[in-house]
Protein backbone atom coordinates (compact mmCIF):
# COMPACT_ATOMS: atom_id res chain seq x y z
CA UNK A 1 0.00 0.00 0.00
CA UNK A 2 1.57 3.90 -0.76
CA UNK A 3 2.34 5.72 1.78
CA UNK A 4 -0.26 8.29 0.68
CA UNK A 5 -3.00 6.08 0.89
CA UNK A 6 -2.11 4.66 3.49
CA UNK A 7 -2.57 8.19 5.35
CA UNK A 8 -6.02 8.79 4.09
CA UNK A 9 -6.75 5.51 5.93
CA UNK A 10 -5.28 6.31 8.62
CA UNK A 11 -6.98 9.55 9.03
CA UNK A 12 -10.36 8.49 8.38
CA UNK A 13 -10.36 5.49 11.01
CA UNK A 14 -9.43 8.76 12.98
CA UNK A 15 -12.29 10.65 12.30
CA UNK A 16 -14.79 7.75 12.32
CA UNK A 17 -13.20 6.61 15.91
CA UNK A 18 -13.55 10.81 17.17
CA UNK A 19 -16.86 10.94 15.95
CA UNK A 20 -18.23 8.05 17.62
CA UNK A 21 -16.27 8.94 20.97
CA UNK A 22 -17.96 12.53 20.21
CA UNK A 23 -21.44 11.18 19.80
CA UNK A 24 -21.54 8.88 22.28
CA UNK A 25 -20.07 10.67 25.41
CA UNK A 26 -19.63 14.42 24.15
CA UNK A 27 -16.82 16.41 23.27
CA UNK A 28 -15.39 16.95 26.41
CA UNK A 29 -15.82 13.51 27.81
CA UNK A 30 -13.93 12.25 24.90
CA UNK A 31 -9.27 12.98 25.05
CA UNK A 32 -7.04 11.80 22.60
CA UNK A 33 -6.80 8.29 24.61
CA UNK A 34 -10.01 7.60 23.40
CA UNK A 35 -9.87 8.52 20.20
CA UNK A 36 -6.70 6.22 19.67
CA UNK A 37 -8.27 3.45 21.45
CA UNK A 38 -11.35 3.43 19.34
CA UNK A 39 -9.14 3.84 16.51
CA UNK A 40 -6.30 1.26 17.29
CA UNK A 41 -3.84 3.19 16.63
CA UNK A 42 -0.83 5.31 18.99
CA UNK A 43 -0.87 8.37 19.78
CA UNK A 44 2.00 8.91 17.49
CA UNK A 45 -0.09 8.43 14.61
CA UNK A 46 -3.07 10.39 16.18
CA UNK A 47 -0.48 13.77 16.27
CA UNK A 48 1.28 13.12 12.79
CA UNK A 49 -1.87 13.56 11.55
CA UNK A 50 -4.27 16.11 13.93
CA UNK A 51 -2.37 18.86 16.30
CA UNK A 52 -5.37 18.45 18.86
CA UNK A 53 -8.66 17.58 19.54
CA UNK A 54 -10.37 20.36 18.41
CA UNK A 55 -8.58 19.86 15.00
CA UNK A 56 -9.91 16.44 14.35
CA UNK A 57 -13.69 17.86 14.95
CA UNK A 58 -12.86 20.89 12.58
CA UNK A 59 -11.95 18.55 10.31
CA UNK A 60 -15.37 16.23 11.26
CA UNK A 61 -17.47 19.41 10.96
CA UNK A 62 -15.88 20.45 7.15
CA UNK A 63 -16.71 17.45 5.92
CA UNK A 64 -20.33 17.09 7.27
CA UNK A 65 -21.01 20.52 6.53
CA UNK A 66 -18.83 19.46 2.64
CA UNK A 67 -21.18 16.50 2.05
CA UNK A 68 -24.76 18.58 2.42
CA UNK A 69 -24.04 21.16 0.57
CA UNK A 70 -22.37 18.70 -2.36
CA UNK A 71 -25.76 17.30 -2.06
CA UNK A 72 -27.61 20.86 -2.03
CA UNK A 73 -25.61 21.71 -5.39
CA UNK A 74 -26.59 18.86 -7.06
CA UNK A 75 -30.04 18.98 -6.69
CA UNK A 76 -30.12 22.65 -8.00
CA UNK A 77 -28.52 21.68 -11.10
CA UNK A 78 -31.45 18.71 -11.63
CA UNK A 79 -34.12 20.75 -10.64
CA UNK A 80 -36.19 22.77 -12.88
CA UNK A 81 -37.27 25.85 -11.39
CA UNK A 82 -35.80 27.29 -8.44
CA UNK A 83 -39.01 26.09 -6.46
CA UNK A 84 -38.53 22.68 -7.61
CA UNK A 85 -34.93 22.54 -6.26
CA UNK A 86 -36.41 23.96 -2.79
CA UNK A 87 -38.74 21.41 -2.62
CA UNK A 88 -36.19 18.61 -3.51
CA UNK A 89 -33.84 20.05 -0.93
CA UNK A 90 -37.03 20.11 1.86
CA UNK A 91 -37.45 15.93 1.08
CA UNK A 92 -33.53 14.95 1.80
CA UNK A 93 -34.86 16.38 5.86
CA UNK A 94 -34.74 13.09 7.03
CA UNK A 95 -31.34 12.28 6.19
CA UNK A 96 -30.32 15.36 7.83
CA UNK A 97 -32.23 14.81 11.05
CA UNK A 98 -30.51 10.85 10.99
CA UNK A 99 -27.59 12.34 11.00
CA UNK A 100 -27.67 15.00 13.05
CA UNK A 101 -29.26 12.82 15.65
CA UNK A 102 -25.76 11.82 17.10
CA UNK A 103 -24.08 15.08 16.65
CA UNK A 104 -26.15 17.75 18.11
CA UNK A 105 -24.74 17.66 21.04
CA UNK A 106 -21.43 18.31 19.58
CA UNK A 107 -22.61 21.09 17.94
CA UNK A 108 -24.07 22.40 20.69
CA UNK A 109 -20.75 22.01 22.52
CA UNK A 110 -18.92 23.57 19.75
CA UNK A 111 -21.10 26.62 19.63
CA UNK A 112 -20.69 27.57 23.06
CA UNK A 113 -17.04 27.48 22.54
CA UNK A 114 -17.45 29.40 19.00
CA UNK A 115 -18.33 32.36 21.94
CA UNK A 116 -14.60 32.43 23.45
CA UNK A 117 -12.47 31.06 20.71
CA UNK A 118 -12.24 32.61 17.43
CA UNK A 119 -10.89 29.88 15.47
CA UNK A 120 -14.21 27.64 16.59
CA UNK A 121 -15.93 30.83 15.22
CA UNK A 122 -14.34 31.21 12.19
CA UNK A 123 -14.70 27.60 11.71
CA UNK A 124 -18.83 28.02 12.16
CA UNK A 125 -19.86 30.73 10.64
CA UNK A 126 -17.71 30.63 7.89
CA UNK A 127 -20.17 27.82 6.46
CA UNK A 128 -23.21 29.43 7.89
CA UNK A 129 -21.91 32.22 5.33
CA UNK A 130 -21.46 30.11 2.59
CA UNK A 131 -25.15 28.36 3.17
CA UNK A 132 -26.45 32.15 3.35
CA UNK A 133 -24.82 32.82 -0.57
CA UNK A 134 -26.11 29.44 -1.91
CA UNK A 135 -29.76 30.22 -0.73
CA UNK A 136 -29.52 33.73 -1.80
CA UNK A 137 -27.97 32.53 -5.41
CA UNK A 138 -31.13 30.25 -5.19
CA UNK A 139 -33.41 33.07 -5.25
CA UNK A 140 -31.92 35.27 -7.27
CA UNK A 141 -31.70 32.84 -9.95
CA UNK A 142 -35.72 32.38 -9.40
CA UNK A 143 -36.38 35.86 -9.71
CA UNK A 144 -34.60 35.89 -13.08
CA UNK A 145 -35.82 33.01 -14.42
CA UNK A 146 -39.45 34.68 -13.72
CA UNK A 147 -40.45 31.71 -10.58
CA UNK A 148 -40.25 34.08 -7.57
CA UNK A 149 -41.56 37.38 -7.04
CA UNK A 150 -38.76 40.14 -7.08
CA UNK A 151 -37.34 39.28 -3.36
CA UNK A 152 -34.70 40.43 -1.49
CA UNK A 153 -32.35 37.53 -2.05
CA UNK A 154 -30.61 37.96 1.36
CA UNK A 155 -33.59 38.21 3.37
CA UNK A 156 -35.11 35.27 2.01
CA UNK A 157 -31.90 33.46 2.39
CA UNK A 158 -31.87 34.20 6.05
CA UNK A 159 -35.31 32.88 6.06
CA UNK A 160 -34.71 29.83 4.83
CA UNK A 161 -32.00 28.91 6.94
CA UNK A 162 -33.76 29.97 10.19
CA UNK A 163 -36.71 27.60 9.13
CA UNK A 164 -33.93 24.53 8.39
CA UNK A 165 -31.67 25.48 11.75
CA UNK A 166 -34.86 25.05 13.47
CA UNK A 167 -36.17 21.75 12.22
CA UNK A 168 -33.15 20.28 12.66
CA UNK A 169 -33.08 22.02 16.46
CA UNK A 170 -36.80 20.61 16.87
CA UNK A 171 -35.92 17.32 14.87
CA UNK A 172 -33.33 15.87 16.90
CA UNK A 173 -34.42 17.49 20.20
CA UNK A 174 -38.21 15.60 19.86
CA UNK A 175 -37.86 12.85 17.28
CA UNK A 176 -40.95 11.28 18.03
CA UNK A 177 -43.02 14.40 18.32
CA UNK A 178 -43.80 14.62 14.12
CA UNK A 179 -42.52 13.80 10.75
CA UNK A 180 -40.12 16.24 10.99
CA UNK A 181 -39.57 15.13 7.06
CA UNK A 182 -43.25 16.09 6.08
CA UNK A 183 -43.04 19.30 8.62
CA UNK A 184 -39.86 20.22 6.59
CA UNK A 185 -41.75 19.74 2.93
CA UNK A 186 -44.40 21.70 3.79
CA UNK A 187 -42.79 24.69 5.77
CA UNK A 188 -40.97 25.03 2.31
CA UNK A 189 -44.22 24.69 0.79
CA UNK A 190 -46.01 27.44 3.09
CA UNK A 191 -42.78 29.97 2.70
CA UNK A 192 -43.04 29.70 -1.12
CA UNK A 193 -46.48 30.44 -0.85
CA UNK A 194 -45.45 33.85 0.18
CA UNK A 195 -42.41 34.45 -2.81
CA UNK A 196 -43.82 32.64 -5.79
CA UNK A 197 -44.70 34.63 -8.89
CA UNK A 198 -48.23 34.41 -9.47
CA UNK A 199 -49.33 31.93 -12.07
CA UNK A 200 -45.71 30.34 -11.55
CA UNK A 201 -45.71 26.53 -9.26
CA UNK A 202 -43.13 24.41 -8.35
CA UNK A 203 -43.63 21.01 -9.96
CA UNK A 204 -44.05 19.09 -6.64
CA UNK A 205 -46.35 20.98 -5.44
Amino acid sequence: MRPQRRGEETRNRILQAAEEGFAQNGYEATGVAEICQRAHLSKGAFYHHFPSKQAVFLALLDRWLDDLEAHLKALRTQAASAPDALLQMADVAREVFHAARGRLPVFLEFLNKAARDPRVWQATIIPYRRYRAFFASLMEAGVAEGSLRHVDPEAAANALLSLAVGLVLQGVMDPDGADWGDIARESVRLLLEGILRPGAQAAGQ
